[in-house]
Parts: structure tokens; C-alpha cells; sequence
């Protein structure tokens, strides 16, 4: 579509992707520039295009405007490292390091330079829309022993209108204006310099690094860090004088033998013949839970993996296998925890139990999946997943993931129940009316803004890494964040379980689920922002695809969440009720 050079077919041979690449959109094509090692080249013209009104080629040539306008930028790759665009920026000592450079810019009317048109007073005319068609391109390598070691790939991206008659001549500075009108056809002449340069400083081990100190600084980062140990610190404190001084006052007064007259008992000890009463739709919470469980232990697993550096942004695609295929060797502990807990609510339907847990989110995340890939696959998109290779990650769910599941659910419905440490009652107890802030929605709503006050700049980086081509490499500060928001959705969590039930409420089955799966709305509600302010996207299409692809994380996100806060309540309500002394 956008009629550059490209090479004649069988030429170049396509180098092959794995399946994370797949699914992330990334194709790797060949290149019709040709670059030898320790061979310089000047000005070389790789091919010519031509636009004619009378010749209907006019919608090629808007096309490329088109995708100028929004600022489009190629992606190459040199040696298996990006090929990066380094320029001056205000406030900063070293330039930055762009992966991947536009190309072209535009001016507005009024004469204001847009995106990379500031980099050079020469691109200022008005209205102007400048294709860059020339590249210089500058290696940089190590020598070595068993050969020469790329190090770098630098371009410096130029509009150059050459002329007809010499068009190997790229010392000439006038730029190559796209939208200026003109009567003859609009010839474009794309050539390329390049250049080797050899380091005997940089060691190949750290080829990566100019490119990723170009990333944000690392001290909003300890910002973020220092924020959320703060509110890690009031919530502990909390938990603290709950545990230590409220529950262990009213473990001392029940658990008191006197003589006198029995008290009337009240507060969370109350509802202790309720407490533990199996909740509605316990297939649907316990195949949640599975899921939770599934997905937690799976993205601890990733981000010790990604800190360990097994998962080097030189590895491309590595960090999606890699959740692919620990997702679908962890549902054996979907099936075991969904199997428990459904064994704890006194289930019967074991086949369906099973049958739920390894189709439920699974195929709800698929299906939303695929969908959007229909989308991809209208707007002829690269970035579409193939048939082929929807088929192998069906193939590698029903062969291996339904499977373990299977085992998984056996296994935790062979284990003895899990049994309450107090007796349910017959006859449910009536629940008093309840305040504002003891209400469900409420209540759902005040536990997931704390922890998602504690990762919401670390979203920023993250949804940036995905949304704006970035190199996304602090999976140390990735894996604080993570213990952190575990520790504060438990400890958010228990708190308002805590205050519900001393409400005399006791269905905190789902509100504890819920109330710490709620951070996902924050999460949506954060994208939305996003996609307002920091993303300029257009098309029905595309916000299709950005609101599709935030609700598969949302629902992962909220599995996890809930996951955390349910099985922190249960153990806080099961430890408290465990040392009562009841009649």
C-alpha cells in the first residue's frame, strides 16, 4: 500500500517468526537495501516512483500523505538489532534513541514544523508534506577475534528532491515537498548512504544499552515505588491494629468464661453460623478462581523469567511464547483449585466443573481474540494472525491445556474438603440494613482504587511499550509492582471484609472477589484515558482494536486480582472463626 521499495519475489528469503511474533503482530519482511559489511556506500538509488494524475496514481501518492499526517515510521532491523533514530531533545544531556524513524513530516498552514519536520529549519514551508527518501546510515561494530560484532544501527532520515539528471547526488539540501502542486508528475527517488564505524569501547554485551537509557528515567519509576511502599505501610498499619488490638479485644471478650450472665453477642462473631454458607453460582466463583490462580502463577513465573533475562528484547516474541506456553501448561492448577473450592461449596456436578474450568475464560478470551483478528483480517492488515496459527493454539489447548485441567480437577476432587471451622445453620440470618459505605457497589468500588493507585505509572510505561512501538525492559521495577499490588489487594480486601462482617453482612464470598477484581474498571477507565489524551487514533476500526485488546487485559487482570483478594479473605475469615470459643 504504501508503494515503497520492496524486493522482487524469491529474491530475499523471509526469515521465519515464532509464535509470540505471530501474535503480536510483528512480520518481518526482506529489505531491497543491500548492505555488505566494511563496505561503505554512497548515495545509492535503491528504486524510483513516480505519480502522474493522468495515470491514476494519484490514490498511492494520498495514501502516503495520509500516513505521513499520523506520523507512520518504518521498522528495521540490521543483524537482529533495531535500527534506531537518534535526535536532540530539550532538558536532556544525550539525545534520544528512537526505534524505528518516520517517514516524512508535515507543516501546518500557519507555518508551524510538525513531529520530525522540528529537526531541521529547512522543513518549514506551509502546507508542506516531505517525504524522507534518503537515508544515512551509520554502523557501528566491534572487532573480535571470530569476527566483527554489530553494535549498532543509526539512521539519520533526509528529503531530498534529486534531480533527473543526477540523481546519485545527495549533497543537495533542497527537500522533497509531496503536496506541492505541480503540472508534470511527481518523481521520488529513494537512495541510501552508508557507513562503518569501528568501537572498541562498547563491549557487544551491551549493545542494548543506548537504546534503553533513552527509556524514561528510572526515577519516576523509584517514584512510583516509594508511593506505593507509603500506602503498603498505611494498609499494613491498619491491618495491624485490626489484628492486633480490635480482633484480639473481641477474642478476649468471647472467649471469656464468667460467671455472671452471658452477654448478648454481637459484631463479626455473630454471623458466625452464616459465615462459611456456600455462596450463589459456586460453579461460576470456584471456575474464576481456577483461572485466577492459573493466571497469577503465570505472570510471576514470565516476570521472574524476564528478570533473570531470559527474555531479552533481543529475543523477539520470546515474552508472548513464554506466557502462551506457561498458560497452557498451568491449567492442571486451574483444574485443582476450581475442583477444591467447588468441593468446598458442596458441588456435584464435577464433569461440568471441569469442563468450565478449562473452557470458561479461555474461550471467552479466544473469542474476543478473534474477533478482533477479523478486523485485521478486513483491513488486510500484516499485523492479522494467520488461520494456520489460530489452528495450532486450538490445537495446543484441546492436546495439552483440557488435558491437565482434567488431571488437574481428579486430583482436587480425590483430596478430602475442605471443612469450616464452625457449623452453618439451617435457616439463614437476616442481614441489617447496611450504611452507604458498607454497600457492595460501594464497597467494590473503594477497594480497587488503592491498588490500582499503586501501578498506575507503571501502566503508563507498559501501555506505552505496546501501543507506541517501545522497548519495554524494567521487568525489576515490574516485578516490586507486582509483590506490591499482591500485598495490597490482600490487605485493601481484608479490610473491608473486616468492616462487612462486622456489619453483621456476611456474604463475602463474591464482594471479596469482586471488590478486588474491581481494579480492572480502573484499569478500563485508565485506558480510556489513554486513548483520549496520549494516543492519536482514528477510525472505527482501530478503536475497535484498542478497547478489544484492553478488555483481554482487563479480564486477565481482574482473574488475577480476585484471585488474590478472595483467597486472602478466606484465610483471614477462616483463622478468626478458627479461634473463637463458640457454643
Amino acid at each position: 500500500k504504501f508503494d515503497f521499495c520492496v524486493p522482487t519475489p524469491g529474491s530475499v528469503e523471509r526469515p521465519s517468526e515464532n509464535l509470540g511474533q505471530v501474535l503480536f503482530g510483528e512480520r518481518i519482511t526482506g529489505s531491497s537495501y543491500k548492505i555488505n559489511f566494511s563496505e561503505p556506500i554512497y548515495c545509492q538509488v535503491v528504486c524510483s516512483r513516480s505519480y502522474d494524475v493522468k495515470q491514476g496514481k494519484q490514490k498511492k501518492l494520498a495514501f502516503i500523505k495520509k500516513a505521513i499526517m499520523k506520523n507512520y515510521v518504518h521498522h528495521w532491523i540490521v543483524d537482529n538489532m533495531p535500527v534506531t533514530w537518534c535526535y536532540a531533545v530539550e532538558d536532556a544531556d544525550k539525545p534520544y534513541c528512537s526505534t524505528g524513524f518516520p517517514i516524512g513530516c508535515h507543516v501546518t498552514k500557519d507555518g508551524i514544523p510538525k513531529d520530525a519536520c522540528q529537526i531541521s529549519e529547512k522543513l518549514s514551508e506551509p502546507r508542506a508534506i516531505y517525504i524522507f527518501n534518503h537515508v544515512d546510515i551509520l554502523i557501528e561494530y566491534h572487532p573480535g577475534e571470530s569476527g566483527a560484532h554489530l553494535l549498532s544501527a543509526k539512521v539519520i532520515p533526509r528529503s531530498i528532491k534529486h534531480p533527473d539528471n543526477d540523481p546519485s547526488n545527495c549533497a543537495l539540501s533542497r527537500p522533497l515537498n509531496i503536496n506541492a502542486k505541480s503540472d508534470s508528475p511527481l518523481n521520488i527517488k529513494y537512495t541510501y548512504s552508508v557507513k562503518f564505524v569501528k568501537n572498541l569501547e562498547l563491549k557487544w554485551a551491551s549493545r542494548w544499552d543506548y537504546i534503553l537509557k533513552s527509556m524514561p528515567r528510572s526515577s519516576i519509576q523509584w517514584f512510583s515505588i516509594v508511593n506505593s511502599i507509603i500506602i503498603i505501610l498505611f494498609l499494613s498499619g491498619m491491618v495491624a491494629m485490626i489484628l492486633m488490638r480490635t480482633i484480639h479485644r473481641d477474642l478476649v471478650r468471647y472467649n471469656q468464661d464468667s460467671t455472671e450472665d452471658p452477654q448478648e453477642e454481637f459484631g463479626w462473631k455473630l454471623v458466625h453460623g452464616d459465615v462459611f454458607r456456600p455462596p450463589r453460582f459456586g460453579m461460576l466463583l470456584s471456575v474464576l478462581l481456577g483461572t485466577g490462580v492459573q493466571v497469577t502463577t503465570m505472570s510471576f513465573l514470565v516476570i521472574a523469567f524476564a528478570c533473570l533475562g531470559f527474555l531479552s528484547p533481543a529475543n523477539r516474541g520470546a515474552l508472548m511464547t513464554c506466557v502462551l506456553v506457561f498458560f497452557i501448561l498451568l491449567g492442571s492448577a486451574a483444574g485443582f483449585v476450581s475442583a477444591r473450592i467447588y468441593k468446598m461449596f458442596g458441588g456435584e456436578k464435577w464433569r461440568s466443573n471441569m469442563l468450565l474450568s478449562c473452557c470458561l475464560v479461555p474461550g471467552v478470551v479466544f473469542g474476543i481474540f478473534f474477533v478482533l483478528n477479523l478486523v485485521l483480517w478486513y483491513k488486510g492488515s500484516s499485523a492479522a494472525v494467520p488461520f494456520t496459527s489460530l489452528l495450532l493454539i486450538v490445537i495446543l489447548w484441546v492436546c495439552i491445556t483440557v488435558p491437565l485441567t482434567f488431571i488437574g480437577a481428579f486430583v482436587g476432587f480425590r483430596r478430602p474438603m475442605l471443612e469450616p471451622p464452625v457449623r452453618t445453620n439451617q435457616i439463614p440470618r437476616q442481614i441489617p440494613s447496611q450504611t452507604m459505605f458498607t454497600r457492595p457497589i460501594v464497597g467494590m468500588l473503594m477497594g480497587g482504587v488503592l491498588p490500582f493507585g499503586c501501578i498506575f505509572i507503571q501502566l503508563f510505561f507498559i501501555l506505552t511499550s505496546i501501543w507506541s512501538h517501545q522497548t519495554y525492559y524494567m521487568f525489576g521495577f515490574l516485578f516490586l509492582v507486582y509483590v506490591i499490588l499482591i500485598i495490597t489487594t490482600a490487605e485493601t480486601t481484608v479490610l473491608l471484609c473486616y468492616f462487612h462482617l462486622c456489619a453483621e453482612d456476611y456474604h463475602w464470598w463474591w464482594r471479596s472477589y469482586l471488590t478486588s477484581a474491581c481494579t480492572a474498571f480502573y484499569f478500563l477507565m485508565y485506558s480510556l484515558y489513554f486513548y483520549k489524551y496520549r494516543l492519536a487514533i482514528d477510525g472505527l476500526a482501530n478503536s475497535m482494536l484498542f478497547f478489544g485488546y484492553s478488555l483481554l487485559i482487563a479480564i486477565f487482570f481482574a482473574t488475577f486480582t480476585g484471585s488474590v483478594g478472595f483467597f486472602s479473605c478466606f484465610a483471614f475469615t477462616h483463622k478468626i472463626y478458627s479461634i473463637v470459643k463458640l457454643d
